[in-house]
């Protein structure tokens, strides 16, 4: 990690104790007055299309702008951020340390002294607690399902949070992937799910500057605990569509983005030596089938689907190279190959797709179904087999993956339509079950737990109509949920690889999700304006423009001379 000496060389030494004890404390110097170096600069960057955004800013809410356009971490900030492309290396961030007791059922925090919020009032342990415990008093905002049972604060720099169950493995979940609010402002609005939080007040580097329902500016938080960012300003401009971004992008309009670009050599790279790529392979993207409608109620349509599609094509002309199909041997356990190959055993790595419609046909043959004279299949009852893909329009790479699936189905005698949506449609629609399929990524994580734990586990999954955080599928396995909690309640490396292994199994044998292709982390960005970006040599953190990572990327930036 090479950030400023003077802010964070003692927060990089203390990386190497976090993994298995709590590190000393120590705080931030204060910068009160003058942000930044005083540098005028005006970062451009964009991290997926959407439409006109709402004054919506509660990082609890899928929905909010800067959930949508990436922002959030801009102004709030976790207990620790994960170099998830560099397994096992951690950066403490409000938190210095942290230590397990009662059999991995509590965990405490030393939280960092020194820290302020945007509004100059003093950050304590306090508002680490009082997070904790909205997350358990209002489950709708608990987006991880953490189990918890307590939170509180003995003294200022101490926060300890206890558990229903051993949450080892849930470490990413609890200090990674939890942003911390301030007890003095979220004490007083009520249901923190319907919250808009318009002027919102975080420990992070910057603060809203403007809003409008076109685009949001950030600017440097004058109270910020590390050294200010040299970014001075931070503009995020709403783009519709990957194809408005790109041509954003094209033009010199933005300096870092995180888009599929068609044909990316020509269209970007070839235009500045300036310009660069690194798209880091991080999860697997998967078709979800909405296991309590019809036709993805029938393991036998799931079997037959994932034969119907041809995964290299995909990747190939949908994802134009860029983003590989879901091919090598035990792709259809779920894992994200080869960056989890470690986990694949000799029994799981036969689990490979296949193309082949001949084979999808027999499937369905063989459970019932007959074809009708239309040139589509009949369930037993005469249903005929079709189905929509629904996603969002500006995902052009998404659309184009659709139409490809869609083709390739029909000759294997499904009639499926592709529907593009908005992306807030698509959000909604996704967490409350209004949909047949939907193409999406998984989660990203240390290790293949997080990625399971958010397709499988059942107790973050909701019926139709009711707003569901993970498990969109809707799919009940007391089996998985069996794995999932071994590997979350040991700390021994053999049991939670056998774990792993069970759910490689559910996966691959029931489909409750198809996978598709590995998701890379996107990252295109031009050295014109700014310097310090991460590179495959100097890993520091994923180069994409999302959040938690972008802040610590953000930190590093440096203006050209």
């Amino acid at each position: 990690m090479k950030l400023t000496r003077s802010a964070l060389g003692a927060v990089a030494v203390c990386a190497l104790a976090l993994g298995t004890a709590a590190c000393g404390g120590g705080s931030g110097p204060s910068h009160p007055g003058v942000p930044g170096s005083g540098s005028s600069a005006v970062l451009t960057m964009e991290g997926s299309p959407t439409g006109p955004i709402p004054r919506n800013f509660n990082p609890f809410s899928p929905t909010s702008a800067s959930n949508i356009l990436g922002s959030t971490a801009l102004v709030y900030e976790p207990l620790i951020q994960y170099d998830l492309v560099k397994p096992g290396t951690t950066y403490p961030w409000l938190a210095t340390g942290y230590s397990w007791s009662n059999g991995g059922k509590t965990i405490t925090f030393t939280i960092r002294s020194g820290v302020r919020w945007s509004n100059g009032s003093p950050f304590s342990a306090s508002d680490v607690a009082y997070t904790f415990n909205l997350l358990k008093k209002y489950p709708a905002i608990n987006t991880n399902g953490l189990q918890i049972t307590s939170a509180s604060a003995p003294n200022a720099t101490t926060a300890v949070i206890s558990f229903s169950s051993p949450a080892y493995s849930e470490l990413y979940y609890i200090a990674g992937s939890t942003w911390i609010v301030p007890q003095s402002v979220w004490s007083k609005i009520g249901n923190p799910s319907t919250y808009s939080d318009p002027n919102p007040i975080g420990t992070g580097p910057y603060v809203l500057s403007t809003y409008s329902p076109n685009g949001l500016t950030y600017t440097v938080n004058k109270h910020y605990w590390q050294t200010p960012p040299k970014v001075a300003k931070v503009e995020f401009p709403v783009y519709d569509s990957n194809t408005s971004a790109n041509q954003a992008l094209d033009n010199g309009n933005l300096d870092w983005a995180g888009n599929f670009v068609s044909n990316i050599k020509a269209n970007f790279l070839d235009k500045s030596p300036h310009n660069h790529v690194w798209d880091a392979p991080l999860d697997v993207e998967a078709l979800i089938p909405n296991l309590e409608k019809f036709p993805f109620n029938s393991l036998a349509v799931r079997q037959a689907v994932s034969e119907g599609i041809n995964r290299k094509v995909i990747g190939t002309d949908g994802e134009d190279n860029q983003q590989p199909g879901a091919t090598q041997p035990g792709a259809l356990t779920g894992l994200t190959l080869p960056l989890q190959s470690s986990y694949l055993t000799s029994q799981t790595r036969q689990y490979t797709p296949v193309y082949s419609p001949s084979s999808c046909r027999a499937t369905l043959q063989k459970a019932g179904w007959k074809m009708g004279s239309d040139g589509y299949f009949r369930s037993p009852s005469g249903q005929k087999l079709a189905f929509t893909i629904l996603n969002p329009s500006a995902y052009t790479d998404f659309i184009t993956d659709d139409q490809i699936m869609a083709s390739e189905l029909k000759s294997c005698g499904m009639d499926v339509t592709v529907q593009g949506d908005s992306v807030a449609a698509w959000t909604a629609a996704l967490a409350d079950g209004n949909f047949q399929a939907i193409s999406h990524w998984g989660t990203i994580g240390p290790t293949p737990y997080y990625d399971y734990n958010n397709y499988l586990n059942d107790t973050l999954t909701a019926p139709i109509g009711k707003t569901a955080t993970g498990d969109y599928e809707r799919f009940y396995s007391p089996q998985a949920q069996s794995y999932l909690n071994s590997f979350a309640g040991t700390n021994n490396p053999a049991v939670q690889k056998a774990d792993i292994v069970g759910l490689e199994k559910i996966v691959a044998t029931q489909l409750p999700i198809i996978p598709l292709f590995y998701g890379v982390a996107w990252d295109e960005y031009t050295t014109t304006h700014f310097t310090g970006w991460p590179t495959p040599s100097n890993p520091y953190m994923t180069g994409q423009p999302e959040q938690p990572m972008n802040e610590v990327t953000l930190l590093h930036l440096k203006p050209v001379s």
